[in-house]
């Protein structure tokens, strides 16, 4: 499979890119050196190698779901710039 100086303008249309003569030619090359190292991929052999969803060991980062004693309403509520039988004051946001 090659690219062509016609879908590198069909790509440029659908992208709403207007390309000089020599970009088209340039992205022609380029795509197409890209087809080929993608094709010298295929070349491997990689019976014996298992499937991967990630290059590097993934770990859970999250921490335990443990219930732990947290602030009070009062302890919560004292940097509020207002506060109102015990909740948070705040602008109205609907008129």
């Amino acid at each position: 499979m090659s690219i062509t100086v016609k879908d590198v303008q069909h790509v440029a249309k659908l992208a709403r890119l207007q390309l000089s003569p020599e970009e088209e030619a340039v992205f022609t090359e380029q795509m197409n050196a890209i087809l080929q190292y993608a094709e010298k991929l295929n070349e491997l052999d990689t019976e014996n190698v298992k499937p991967t969803t990630h290059v590097l060991q993934v770990s859970n980062v999250m921490r335990d779901d443990v219930v732990k004693e947290s602030l009070s309403q009062e302890e919560a509520l004292l940097n509020a710039p207002e506060d109102e039988d015990g909740h948070f004051k705040v602008p109205a946001v609907l008129e």
